[in-house]
């Protein structure tokens, strides 16, 4: 099946910044206590991957004592030395295309209600597929045969996110939509208040990323959330119900491919100037991706994750 391709307008950034900048200064950069030194990166990362990319600092620390990285909570700053997790596809943020790209996993959207709400029922054994998924989400004057389905979609209230980290630039864009087409309300802030939007409206609808939808711990759905029902064969319709697991949604999909879910790449930009950064990417391309499925993260088709490996080898040879 042919994977519907993202063309997005998202950036998400890992900020690696170092206490250096600020002269006699006892605080990094991004507000955080820290020793005066160019030996700390702050890492900055949307909440859909963080519990991975912390993960990857606490392992990476175990083996590597030179270079300490930490999550970062503080806005970002002028002289930052920046990382930036994105989408592939594009960007209105022209520099997630001049710096070079490392992709490490990919990211899948699906589409949610609240369990047992009036959404979930109306849209109960539906089976949408591509077509069915844009007529649900966006504004469309085109016309449609199947005038009952509208009619059911016209009920719904659709929530997607309103800030520039949100998952929905992605969704949009892979469907050839701006994220300003989208029906409905727009939520700020993170895209877990999506999962808190619909179970305050009976009648909403949203999308997440796996790592919004699932209990990394349990693997298995979170009890307030009702996956919608998508066209996929009949072998594979277990995996994207109420009863799947994180890790049979993981399998179908980097093994069938189904072309009504939303996959795309996600990789960090970064303009190669930091060695220490680029060492900490090929850790992650060699040691880090171990713990992609742990945390919702989709592994790379293994021709492509060669070819990172390849990458970040000729920018670390780059900079010696």
């Amino acid at each position: 099946m042919k994977r519907i391709a993202l063309t997005i307008a998202t950036v998400f950034t890992l900020t690696f910044a170092t206490n250096a900048w600020a002269e006699g200064a006892t605080t990094g950069n991004n507000g955080e206590a820290g020793i005066e030194s160019s030996s700390v990166r702050y890492v900055r990362a949307p909440r859909f991957v963080r519990p991975l990319v912390e993960k990857w600092i606490s392992e990476y620390a175990k083996t590597h004592s030179g270079v300490e990285f930490r999550l970062a909570s503080g806005p970002k700053v002028k002289n930052d030395i920046s990382l930036d997790i994105i989408v592939e596809g594009g960007s209105d943020n022209s520099k997630a295309f001049s710096d070079k790209t490392v992709y490490f996993g990919e990211t899948a959207l699906l589409p949610i209600t609240a369990r047992n709400s009036e959404a979930s029922r109306l849209l109960e054994g539906k089976r949408l597929n591509s077509k069915k998924l844009r007529q649900l989400f966006f504004i469309n004057d085109e016309d449609d045969d199947d005038e009952q389905k509208n009619k059911v979609f016209e009920q719904l209230t659709v929530y997607s996110g309103s800030n520039s980290a949100s998952v929905g630039n992605a969704f949009a864009r892979s469907y050839g939509e701006n994220a300003s087409s989208f029906r409905g309300r727009r939520i700020s802030g993170d895209d877990l208040f999506l999962n808190t939007a619909l179970q305050k409206d009976p009648l909403g609808v949203s999308f997440n990323a796996l790592s919004n939808i699932f209990d990394l711990d349990s693997r298995s759905l979170k009890s307030a959330l009702s996956l919608v029902a998508l066209d996929v064969k009949k072998e594979y319709q277990q995996a994207f119900s109420n009863q799947a697991t994180l890790d049979e949604v993981l399998s179908v999909i980097e093994t069938s491919h189904p072309s009504s879910v939303v996959v795309e790449k996600i990789g960090a930009s970064y303009d190669g100037s930091d060695a220490a950064v680029g060492e900490f990417l090929a850790w992650v391309l060699e040691s880090g991706v171990a713990f992609n499925h742990d945390y919702g993260v989709l592994n790379l088709d293994a021709s492509i994750a060669q070819a990172e490996a390849r990458k970040i080898d000729f920018i670390l040879t780059a900079q010696k």
